[in-house]
């Protein structure tokens, strides 16, 4: 922790920015090197065994900060929609990894960025933000992308794809209730993701029952909760030491990150579908980061006048 603390020496510190994004690559690869365990494991054991130990070990990573910030639980902000939150992270966790039991690693990554594009959607939806032209048009073609990638049709419509899909739009949607919740601490917000994916792994496991792990397979159970722990805390870090729309941008290296894990771990070579509907989806993406980038620097502008 003191290593992430000293990476910046304050606020104003011109390589702020610099290790903020750091950090944001290095959550990036730590997600991804995450993902691949994860997808190694549900390959022999039930998904609820992962999403247990997997939520175990990061809550042994994370209790030194949830002992410092206890007091933060003691008075929850609208604990019915933090309730909400967590049960909707943890089902986004267990549809990620279930889609990857059956589809490469870089195809799952592939839906699972199109959540900026349903968060647009869903701004627009449900708390009434505009949606220009130029936006509209950047939201369709950054649709258009998934088609590609999906290659609809009868034969590659198929549910492990729509349940990547699915995975995608909780995601988008745990962002969405994240902003009316914006005067909880992260620390909090994060072990109730862990905690409610430990309590839907647990029910999950109740039909199959336990499987006892082999020795080695204890180690990529405790990696995987350990390193998504520490992708989580970079992210954190990341966020305060530069601006979200600086370091946001590069959340999308993560398809590089899988795509490698995918080729080394697994064989999987990324189809050209999958390629170009990816970087369909990343332009898209980028555009409206950069795009929001540009509108808070002019309401900045137009403050100081």
């Amino acid at each position: 922790m003191g290593l992430l603390r000293k990476l910046s020496t304050g606020p104003d510190d011109h390589g702020a920015h610099g290790a903020g994004i750091v950090l944001m690559l290095l959550a990036m690869l730590a997600f991804s090197f995450g993902d691949a365990l994860g997808k190694k494991v549900v390959a022999t054991y039930p998904v609820g065994e992962l999403l247990l130990l997997r939520a175990i070990a990061g809550l042994i990573v994370l209790a030194p900060l949830i002992w410092r910030q206890r007091a933060a639980f003691r008075q929850l902000e609208r604990p019915g929609l933090q309730l909400l939150r967590t049960l909707i992270a943890a089902c986004e966790v267990a549809a990620f990894f279930i889609a990857t039991i059956y589809l490469p690693l870089v195809d799952v990554i592939t839906f699972y960025l199109a959540s900026a594009l349903f968060v647009s959607v869903g701004a627009a939806l449900f708390l009434g933000e505009r949606i220009d032209r130029a936006r509209a048009v950047v939201i369709v073609i950054g649709f258009g992308g998934v088609l590609i990638a999906l290659q609809p049709s009868p034969q590659t419509i198929t549910w492990p794809a729509l349940i990547a899909i699915l995975a995608s739009m909780l995601f988008a949607a745990l962002l969405l209730i994240t902003r009316f919740l914006h005067r909880t601490p992260a620390m909090v917000l994060a072990s109730q993701q862990f905690v409610g994916t430990a309590l839907l792994g647990a029910l999950l496991m109740a039909p199959s029952g336990w499987m006892t792990p082999a020795p080695v397979d204890w180690l990529w159970f405790g990696l995987a909760g350990i390193v998504s722990a520490m992708a989580l805390l970079c992210v954190n870090r990341s966020l305060s030491l530069a601006p979200a729309s600086v370091v946001v941008p590069y959340q999308y290296t993560m398809i590089i990150f899988a795509a490698s894990f995918g080729w080394l771990v697994f064989g999987d070579v990324p189809t050209l579908p999958t390629v170009i509907g990816s970087v369909v989806i990343i332009g898209a993406g980028l555009y409206l980061a950069l795009r929001d980038r540009a509108a808070g620097i002019a309401k900045s502008a137009e403050a100081e006048v």
